[in-house]
């Protein structure tokens, strides 16, 4: 019955309720014999109060709040280290089982997107992206990914939001392949669109993904959210110099599950994003930009063009502004919906592509 979490130290058969979605949370009290509007309480005072003491739960009666105390407990990892950007960007250092991961805040006046990370380095080795550089050191929890959320999410709560604008959108673009750590993500993103958590709309939640087939069509049997693929190539011989999972999964597989989601989906407006990274003499040409468009002529989509951001020991250099202007345009000129992402804390490694935190503390 009991969640236990894994970098936990308060107890080994104690459940860390950030692990449990609405219903795990109801069974949970029923199991204790109370009546199961009493999760709605917990969940509330969880997150939208940011109570973690059992016994501050003023609306809970004293043998529930006793047994809580027994059983559970609310943690989050330990946020220990955080940087601000010229941009107004934070990233933070995530400790997880003596291991970093990184958040990123991403203010733009009155929203704020959220970019969080769901494993421990990823495994899919994309050779423009830092984070595939440092491998696969783990899967986050539950407790772990929503976390994060709640940790800035309470800094924005007791702080003056005019210099903090609350989080609006989340985006799962940060350190790891999310459809990898599926069932956790699920979970999750449960919370996040439950009413008595985040309440976050299913058209503010993005779930990126570097086209794991068989999970994306297993996704549209879950839960809804916007759908973003990382696709930075315009052919397979290219992708699959650039991202080795193409070899398993190619463009044609890929894209056809994108077709099988959206028939399903109803967030985004039926679109999905297709992430194209624009990289120097690599993927930046005019045929590229005229493949990419018979690539994606009968998908909803917007094509979101990622100027690279540089990291150390890479072979890679962006490309310019024009030219990715010119790419840009000729997708519109056929069109695509294109635009070109204005890169967002690379003063502090914090941009797209360049999370890698640490492999020790």
């Amino acid at each position: 019955m009991f969640i236990q979490s894994s970098h936990s130290i308060i107890s080994f058969n104690k459940t860390n309720l950030l692990n449990l979605n609405y219903d795990q949370l109801q069974k949970l009290v029923v199991y204790y014999g109370e009546k199961p509007f009493r999760a709605e309480q917990i969940m509330k005072w969880i997150y939208h109060h940011f109570c973690t003491d059992f016994n501050k739960m003023s609306n809970l009666n004293k043998a529930l709040q006793r047994k809580l105390n027994e059983t559970s407990f609310i943690s989050i990892p330990k946020f220990y280290k955080s940087q601000r950007s010229s941009d107004g960007t934070i990233k933070w250092l995530v400790e997880i089982n003596s291991k970093l991961i990184e958040t990123v805040y991403i203010p733009n006046r009155n929203r704020a997107t959220l970019c969080i990370s769901s494993q421990i380095g990823c495994a899919l080795k994309c050779h423009f992206c830092a984070t595939g550089k440092i491998g696969f050191k783990g899967n986050l929890q539950v407790s772990d990914i929503i976390g994060q959320l709640w940790y800035v999410s309470k800094l924005i709560h007791i702080e003056n939001k005019i210099m903090y604008p609350k989080i609006t959108n989340v985006v799962f673009m940060g350190m790891g392949e999310p459809l990898l750590n599926f069932k956790n993500v699920i979970i999750a993103l449960e919370i996040m669109l439950h009413p008595f958590a985040f309440n976050l709309s299913k058209n503010r939640i993005t779930v990126s993904t570097s086209g794991i087939v068989p999970a994306i069509d297993k996704l549209s049997n879950f839960i809804d959210v916007s759908l973003a693929i990382s696709l930075h190539a315009s052919n397979d011989a290219l992708r699959n110099l650039l991202m080795p999972i193409n070899k398993k999964y190619n463009i044609t597989a890929l894209l056809e599950s994108v077709k099988r989601y959206l028939k399903k989906s109803t967030a985004n407006k039926g679109r999905v994003t297709i992430e194209y990274v624009m990289l120097n003499d690599v993927n930046d040409e005019l045929n590229h930009a005229k493949e990419l468009v018979k690539l994606l002529h009968n998908i909803p989509n917007k094509v979101n063009l990622i100027p690279w951001n540089c990291f150390v020991g890479s072979q890679y250099t962006c490309s310019n502004l024009s030219k990715i202007e010119i790419f840009s345009k000729c997708l519109r000129k056929h069109g695509l919906i294109s635009t070109i992402r204005k890169s967002r804390g690379a003063d502090i490694l914090g941009a797209c592509g360049q999370l890698m935190g640490n492999n020790t503390i």
